[in-house]
């Protein structure tokens, strides 16, 4: 059963290609397996099956979490991307900010 948290998480919303990577290269990057990867997603929010398929990590999501950047990622999460501290993650990877419209329920 998911917490409150993990319901509402918002990663990868709206959704661009160009923030996903695949668990391989995320596995990668942070140096641990493709399984750790896919636990932190689940454990932490920092990707999602995408169309209940393949798994999909945030680059985004993933920098936050291992810069340990937990009030980034708590925004993150809330899909609050024009907040400076989230801002500068999609800069530091040349990614377009999410227009705030797009997170209107």
């Amino acid at each position: 059963m998911q917490s409150a948290d993990e319901t509402t998480w918002r990663v990868l919303t709206p959704y661009d290609p160009r923030e996903g990577i695949s668990l391989a290269t995320a596995a990668k990057r942070a140096g641990k397996s493709d399984t750790t990867i896919r636990n932190w997603c689940q454990q932490h929010g920092l990707g999602r099956r995408v169309g209940g398929g393949v798994w999909i990590v945030s680059q985004v999501a993933l920098a936050m979490f291992l810069d340990g950047d937990m009030a980034a990622l708590a925004a993150y999460h809330a899909g609050d991307h024009s907040r400076s501290e989230v801002a500068r993650y999609f800069e530091r990877f040349g990614l377009p900010k999410p227009k705030s419209s797009a997170f209107r329920r």
